[in-house]
């Protein structure tokens, strides 16, 4: 989590990566290895849009590391969710 004024807040609401990054380019290099490095870890989806704005973002950002660290799930040995119980 980053601090932020609340106009920043404010300005970029619940917007993604393919809508909204910080002004700063030192500031959106932080915000897109935190972005991938959360949906990586949480294995959470990325769509297109999502994707090419963080493509596009990153290769700015050569020197910014993206530091994952898998989440566990209790009771497992791997780092992935257990399967839906859905029918």
């Amino acid at each position: 989590m980053i601090a932020v004024t609340a106009k920043s807040n404010r300005s970029k609401s619940d917007q993604g990566p393919s809508t909204w990054m910080p002004l700063t380019e030192g500031n959106r290099c932080e915000y897109v290895a935190q972005w991938v490095a959360i949906k990586t870890r949480w294995k959470l989806a990325i769509d297109p849009s999502e994707e090419a704005a963080l493509s596009e973002n990153s290769t700015r950002c050569p020197d910014t590391p993206i530091r994952v660290q898998l989440a566990r799930y209790p009771g497992r040995d791997t780092a992935s969710p257990r399967p839906c119980p859905c029918p």
